[in-house]
């Protein structure tokens, strides 16, 4: 019996013993994912908000990236009428409208996401007509344009405006080509926003600005091609280059901006700057814009006439979208480009050239692909006219960010596409700094550059 006992007492001090190490690993545990927790910024009231904003930030600035006008309908419905030739004269419009095919044959996108499921079992099938105008009210209805606004009313199209995924985005063709889900960020090099854009039936007040006839206007702007758009014509006014051809540019990506000091070709300024910038004065929204370097009379004569440094709208409808805006354009990465692309054995021999023989990374520093700090250099320093430098308030060219390059290969390289290839960019650097590389440095470096 009172072996018995002893062992009973025995069990009941092992039981206590195994839960109390149980309860000690459990607690343990318990203390580690807090730790854990804690350094993932997951606890604290203040790191909660900063999260809860971060996220706000994004949700509001996808929003406004693909769907705000900013209110610029007052230009491109009041004043040019483009939603009238949009419509068509059989739907209360002018001229013979703008089908679905003729849309996009002019570089518009369908976000597929957006039509509904019957909608896209007809499109299956064959049965939307693609060649009538009031399809594309239909589309414009369900919100599905990318980059196009617009107010249906029944079968009459009320009002039309652009927002800024109309250039900086695309799909992904996974539908049909042209029909897809959204790639925000990708540059458009399919849209001929000249062609678009003289659609118009009132081009008068662009005729007024630039000082020419109508007839000029629509000639200027069927000038400019797919993929290319001139943001300083309103500006300074010229249309072409000394050399007879447009003076527009391409449209560059907005992703990957991350780290990048300056946006666009010539570095007019931040990523913020650009979409005051481009909202206020290339979509004609109504907000506030600030940059006394356009009162320079002689260099931005159009600019310095009509005021464009100091714009004031009341209300102001861009200048709170601003920050979000920013936010989600910096958040938008490059994208990987798919297996099989690219050599990858070639393209690992090319990233050693990257970075030594053909001195790429000294202005494009990986990660960023650009200069961390001041990326801009003079015409002279990159070997190339000075143009489109002088066009801008510090007449130099920006490094260009290099990740993603193969989204847009369309349409040739540098701000004008004067190089067609990569490789051809790689001869004028070989030529121009003398480094000497072979034919096969060359492909490798091609590669490296598919890869990136």
């Amino acid at each position: 019996m009172f072996r018995a006992r002893a062992e009973s007492r025995l069990t009941k001090i092992a039981l206590v013993l195994f839960v109390s190490a149980g309860m000690m690993v459990f607690l343990g545990t318990r203390s580690d994912v807090e730790g854990q927790n804690r350094g993932k910024g997951k606890l604290t009231e203040a790191e909660r908000q900063t999260d809860a904003n971060a996220q706000r930030m994004l949700d509001e600035g996808k929003q406004t990236f693909r769907s705000d006008t900013f209110g610029d309908e007052a230009f491109w419905t009041d004043a040019l009428q483009l939603h009238r030739a949009i419509a068509g004269a059989n739907l209360g419009g002018v001229g013979p409208g703008v089908s679905p095919a003729t849309a996009l044959s002019v570089g518009l996108k369908v976000d597929v996401d957006a039509l509904p499921q019957s909608l896209i079992s007809q499109l299956k099938h064959g049965r939307v007509n693609l060649n009538d105008p009031a399809t594309t009210l239909a589309l414009l209805k369900l919100d599905a344009v990318v980059g196009l606004k617009g107010t249906v009313n029944g079968n009459s199209l009320q009002s039309i405006g652009i927002t800024c995924a109309f250039c900086h985005s695309t799909v992904d063709d996974s539908f049909a080509p042209g029909i897809g889900r959204r790639l925000d960020g990708w540059a458009n090099r399919d849209l001929n926003v000249g062609a678009i854009t003289a659609l118009s039936p009132n081009l008068q007040p662009v005729a007024d600005l630039l000082g020419v006839d109508q007839a000029t206007v629509r000639t200027v702007l069927q000038s400019w091609g797919p993929g290319k758009f001139d943001a300083e014509l309103f500006l300074d006014g010229k249309a072409f280059r000394p050399d007879g051809k447009s003076a527009a540019t391409l449209i560059p990506p907005a992703f990957g901006l991350a780290g990048v000091n300056l946006h666009t070709w010539t570095g007019w300024g931040s990523v913020t700057h650009w979409n005051a910038f481009v909202a206020n004065l290339e979509m004609h929204g109504q907000g506030t814009f600030y940059d006394p370097r356009l009162n320079d009379a002689a260099k931005f004569p159009i600019a310095a006439a009509n005021g464009f440094g100091n714009v004031r709208s009341n209300p102001d409808l861009i200048t709170a979208k601003l920050p979000a805006l920013q936010f989600y354009q910096l958040a938008i990465p490059a994208p990987a480009p798919p297996p099989g692309t690219f050599d990858a054995a070639a393209a690992a021999r090319g990233a050693t050239l990257f970075n030594g023989t053909a001195k790429c990374s000294t202005c494009h520093v990986p990660p960023i692909f650009t200069e961390p700090g001041w990326n801009m250099h003079t015409p002279a320093e990159i070997g190339i006219d000075d143009f489109q430098a002088k066009r801008s308030p510090d007449e130099h060219y920006r490094t260009s960010p290099l990740k993603g390059l193969w989204t847009h290969q369309k349409g040739g390289f540098y701000h004008d596409g004067r190089f067609a290839t990569l490789l051809d960019v790689v001869n004028h650097y070989n030529t121009f700094f003398g480094t000497n590389l072979s034919a096969a440095q060359k492909a490798d470096l091609v590669e490296y550059l598919k890869s990136l």
